[in-house]
This record gives C-alpha cells, sequence and structure tokens, in this order.
C-alpha cells in the first residue's frame, strides 16, 4: 500500500522546491492556478512559525519521491532552517517558477484538491516563505544541469510594492549538485517583528519541529529523516520500516515491545488500508499526544482516529493511560479533502466513523495475537504509602472512624460495615485521594521536599520529548525532578519529588513533562494540579496488590481516607466510596428491618 502510495505521488511532481521537469520543456511541469482555483483552495498565511516552514519543505521533499531528507536548524529556526532531500529535483524555469505564488505542478490551472493525492498542492509555501525571509534554493533533476534561486524578502521589493501580488526580486542562476533539492531559510520574520515576538523560546520552538518531523518519519518508515539541531543530531531513522522508525524516534523499549500492523476493512463498500507500529499496552503516556495519526502519509490531527486506535486497545491498557502508536490510513484521494485547514494538517474523511470503526477493528485484532504479557515489578511499600496525611499518631479519626473492614472483594473492593451501611470502597481511587492531598501538602510548601537518587535514574525519552525537557527543565527542577542529559534522547534523573516514598518511576517523570506541555502558561503553578493527580497514581495500591493487605493494612487505608478533605472522590473525578443501606438489603430479601 505504501510503494503505491508513493508511486502515485511521485508521478505528482514536486510543489515548488520538488517538481521534476524536463530541462528541454519550456513550459515546464510549475503553472500558476488560474483565480477560481486560488479562491477555492486561499489557506490564508502560510507561514505562522519556524515548524510551518519544515513542514511544507518536507512536504515538498515527499512529493518528489525523496528517499532521504536531512533537516537542520539553529536556534529557535528563525535563524536558520535548511532542508535537503535527494528527490527528482527540477529544471530551470520550474525552480524559477515555483517561488511564484499559486504555483505548483501538483494541481491543474482549475483543478479540485479533493482527490489530490500530493501532500502539497496550493503553490504558495515557497512564495510564502520567501517573503517572510532570505530564501535559497538548489535544484537539479540529475542530468548535470543545476539552478540556484534566491530570493531575499528581508528587503522591500523593486518599487515598493506592497501586497500579496507583491514578488520580491529573484536570483537565477547555474549551480552545481547532485540530483534533489536543499532549500536554506534564513532571517525568517525579520522583517516582522510581532511574529517573532509572539514564538516562545528556542527550546520550544524547536520541540515543535522535532515532534512534526517525528510524525513525518512514523507516517513514511521507507524514507530516511535525521534532524539536527545547532549542529547536534536529535534525530534519525534508518528508512526501513516501521519498528525501525519507532526505535529513531522514541527508544530501544518502546521499539522492541511493539507489533506491526498492514491490513485492510471495509467502511462503506471502501476498503481502508490500516498500517502502523502499535506498542504494546506495558509501554504507556500519560496523554494522547503519542498516539500519531497519518492519513495517506499525511500526518493529521485527527480525534476520531486516536480514539479509534485507542478503542482498539480495549481494556488492554491500564486506567489513566494512553497507547503509544503511529497508524496511517490509507483512503482512495477522492475519499479525502485535505483543504480543510490552513496547514493541511486537519482532513475531511468520507464515511469518517466508518473508517474509524476499521481503524479500531484492525487494532483490535493486531493486538489480540501480538505477545502482551508483562514482567510484574509490583512494590507496594505499604509502611511509607500508609502513612498518615497529617500529624499526629495516627489514632482513628475523620469520616471512616465508626467504620470496620470487614474483606476485600474482586482484589479490588474494599468492604467495610459503618452502622447501618455497607460501604463499598475503590482501594485504588481511595488511595490515589490519600496520596494526591500528601503531594498537594507538601507541594504548597517552598521548597518541594526531593529525594536524591544515587544511583540516578536514567529515562529514555522521545525526541519531542526530550526537547520539551530542555523547554521547562525550570519548572521541572521546582516540582522536585532533577535531571541532566545524558547522550541522545536520554536523560539522568538526579532527584524525585520526596512525597512519593518510592524509588525513581519514569513514567512519572513523562507525566510531569507532558503535563507541564499542555499548561496555558507552560509554568509550574498552572500545571499542577492535573500533575499531582497524575503523580498521585503511581504510588498508589492496584488491582492485585490487596491480596497482600491484612486488616490493619486495610484499616489504616480507611483511616487515612478518613483524614483526607475530600474523601468522597479521587483526584480524577471517580467516586471512592458507594453506600448499600440495611433497608436495601432487607427489601431484596422481602424481610422487615
Amino acid at each position: 500500500m505504501t510503494g503505491e502510495r508513493d508511486a502515485a505521488r511521485g508521478a505528482a511532481g514536486g510543489d515548488g522546491a520538488s517538481g521534476a521537469g524536463d530541462p528541454g520543456d519550456e513550459e515546464g511541469r510549475v503553472r500558476r492556478l488560474d483565480r477560481a482555483t486560488v479562491d477555492r483552495i486561499a489557506a490564508g498565511e502560510v507561514v505562522t512559525r519556524p515548524a510551518r516552514v519544515v513542514g511544507e519543505l518536507v512536504d515538498n521533499a515527499l512529493d518528489a519521491g525523496a528517499s532521504r531528507i536531512e533537516i537542520a536548524v539553529d536556534g529557535d529556526g528563525t535563524d536558520r532552517i535548511r532542508v535537503a532531500d535527494d528527490g527528482r529535483g527540477m529544471a530551470r524555469a520550474d525552480a524559477a517558477r515555483a517561488v511564484e505564488r499559486h504555483a505548483t505542478s501538483k494541481l491543474a490551472p482549475d483543478g479540485d484538491p479533493v482527490g489530490v493525492d500530493s501532500l502539497g498542492f496550493r503553490g504558495e509555501a515557497l512564495a510564502a516563505i520567501a517573503e517572510a525571509a532570505r530564501l535559497e534554493l538548489v535544484t537539479s533533476p540529475g542530468d548535470g544541469v543545476g539552478t540556484r534561486v534566491a530570493v531575499d524578502g528581508t528587503v522591500p521589493a523593486p518599487g515598493g510594492a506592497e501586497g500579496p501580488d507583491a514578488t520580491p526580486s529573484v536570483e537565477v542562476e547555474p549551480a552545481g549538485r547532485a540530483r534533489g533539492t536543499t532549500v536554506v531559510v534564513e532571517d525568517l520574520f525579520a522583517t516582522r517583528p510581532a511574529r517573532r515576538e509572539s514564538l516562545g523560546g528556542a527550546s520550544a520552538e524547536f520541540a515543535r519541529i522535532s515532534s512534526l518531523v517525528a510524525d513525518y518519519a512514523l507516517a513514511n518508515p521507507p524514507v530516511a529523516f535525521s534532524l539536527d539541531h545547532d549542529g547536534a543530531a536529535t534525530l534519525s531513522t534508518p528508512g526501513t520500516d516501521r519498528t525501525d522508525a519507532l526505535l529513531g524516534v522514541y527508544d530501544r523499549e518502546a521499539a522492541s515491545r511493539s507489533t506491526t500492523v498492514d491490513a485492510s476493512a471495509d467502511a462503506e463498500g471502501t476498503s481502508v488500508g490500516v498500517s502502523g507500529a502499535l506498542a504494546y499496552p506495558s509501554v504507556t503516556r500519560a496523554t494522547r499526544d503519542h498516539v500519531r495519526v497519518s492519513v495517506n502519509g499525511r500526518p493529521v490531527r485527527n480525534d476520531r482516529i486516536a480514539a479509534a486506535v485507542r478503542e482498539g486497545y480495549g481494556r488492554l491498557l491500564p486506567d489513566g493511560r494512553e497507547p503509544v502508536a503511529a497508524v496511517d490510513v490509507s483512503l482512495p484521494p477522492e475519499r479525502v479533502d485535505p483543504n480543510v485547514h490552513p496547514a493541511k494538517r486537519e482532513v475531511g474523511l468520507r464515511d469518517a466513523d466508518a473508517v474509524a470503526d476499521a481503524v479500531a477493528s484492525v487494532v483490535a485484532d493486531a493486538l489480540t495475537g501480538a505477545d502482551l504479557r508483562r514482567a510484574a515489578d509490583v512494590a507496594t511499600d505499604l509502611d511509607s504509602a500508609l502513612e498518615p496525611v497529617g500529624e499526629g499518631d495516627g489514632s482513628r479519626a475523620g469520616a471512616f472512624a465508626d467504620a470496620e473492614p470487614i474483606g476485600v472483594f474482586r482484589d479490588l473492593y474494599v468492604l467495610v460495615e459503618s452502622g447501618d451501611e455497607l460501604l463499598v470502597i475503590d482501594g485504588h481511587a481511595a488511595h490515589e485521594r490519600v496520596n494526591y492531598e500528601r503531594l498537594a501538602r507538601a507541594f504548597d510548601g517552598d521548597p518541594v521536599p526531593t529525594a536524591t537518587l544515587d544511583p540516578p535514574a536514567t529515562v529514555s525519552l522521545s525526541t519531542d520529548e526530550a526537547a520539551a525537557a530542555r523547554a521547562h527543565a525550570d519548572d521541572l527542577a521546582a516540582l522536585g525532578f532533577e535531571t541532566e542529559p545524558f547522550g541522545g534522547g536520554t536523560r539522568r534523573l538526579r532527584s524525585v519529588p520526596a512525597p512519593f516514598g518510592r524509588t525513581a518511576d519514569a513514567d512519572a517523570f513523562r507525566d510531569a513533562l507532558a503535563a507541564l506541555s499542555a499548561a496555558d502558561s507552560g509554568t509550574a503553578r498552572d500545571a499542577r494540579d492535573d500533575l499531582l493527580a497524575d503523580l498521585a497514581c503511581h504510588p498508589s495500591l492496584k488491582r492485585g496488590d490487596f491480596a497482600a493487605l491484612g486488616d490493619g493494612d486495610l484499616r489504616n487505608l480507611l483511616d487515612r481516607l478518613g483524614e483526607c478533605d475530600r474523601p468522597y472522590a479521587c483526584p480524577h473525578g471517580r467516586p471512592t466510596v458507594l453506600s448499600v443501606d440495611a433497608a436495601t438489603f432487607a427489601a431484596g430479601f422481602g424481610r422487615d428491618q
């Protein structure tokens, strides 16, 4: 399926930076769209941040049939971005025309973007980039005739022309290059200070770029991707298969504990191809950010398909955890409308619900046949886990002072007699509440209590997680996580928040990282509530732990829950306690009270 799609896409030629043309053909393949088509596909502002530049240039390289794409970024991307590929390249006439607005080889002048099988089609990207930066394009179709095109959008156009039809001066000259195209973009937004000031810091902007390149690498595993930041390699995939792509983006654990899928299912009479890599349920994250979805090789944000992937995992996932998966959906081009979002990161799908059902079915079938055994590593550490929340000698107090535990049902639910009621307590939810309030009290102080790890723990991060860790290093430290780089995407964890009462937990660190990345303001305080709720889950007792608890342990858990400010709900909002009164039993058995 991937090979057929790549062949079709290759026939479409390139959009500006990637289309090959016949050197002897004066007309060339890059043509200006007519006004009606321009109006139909008008995308608004194409270049809003450095990641958009990278995405547009990678689209061009893939459309040109590249087997290798090299990306290098300096600083936050406004200083310099370089994207080089080994695709078909362009003839001189096409290269010169490619930097004109609404000039493309991928859509007929009067064409409709619905049904286009290329990633690019609007003919806006290179022109928009050239108007906001210095752009140099060097390309060759591999016949010994290379071309250099230079456009400087940081100086006014000749004659002071302004507006969307203004074109900066263009230099075109011969140049030497092997088959393919290299685009260098420098001084992005140099003449747009407001746009530059709206960007995040260098680490935050590069994190966006890193995540985007990872999406492309996982969506197009036969293509080798490399990403450098300030001269250091941060991502590399070999262009072989999906497992190797998963290894390049994540780590050996994710790659070795995963299965691949390549199957099809029917959706309203249409065959839907589903291919990808699915990490086992023992490899999870706190958020759905690591469910990466693409349609016909185009990375997209599609909540319906992402939810379908999650649905395919079903009950295999632990509570509150999300999978690591990269899934590409292959559909006939006429069933996909890529012209619904300026960044082309959203697409319209015909029979979207049927497509999602097909994805869920294929994922479920793939996981059913996989070896999903997990190695048990349970350390309940009951003494520290059930310490009193507040000060005092631990004597009975609070909401459950007069209640008595009488047993455990299904190795999770604690049965408690309390006056005329039978209380059923979700043991995990109750322990989460205890840990949450203990953490909240500790985190309210300044500084946060921490425990030094000796030896330090080593944590492997994906490329975008590593970029986020650099961006939020200060906030992580404020929360009690002290880390340092340890080669590639690996970080060494030197300290953790002390309230855990346990050794380091890599998932807890990843959850903290995800919460900080998702915070609107990017500060520890703004992210704290969600973060503490996630962190409280890790040291909490789970199904399978309760068989080891004696009466004294159950009593301690009940006392600690009774001391909480809000004992009747876990930090995620689920109830901790259900009650059945004696009258209900009497009525059910036909007895008088």
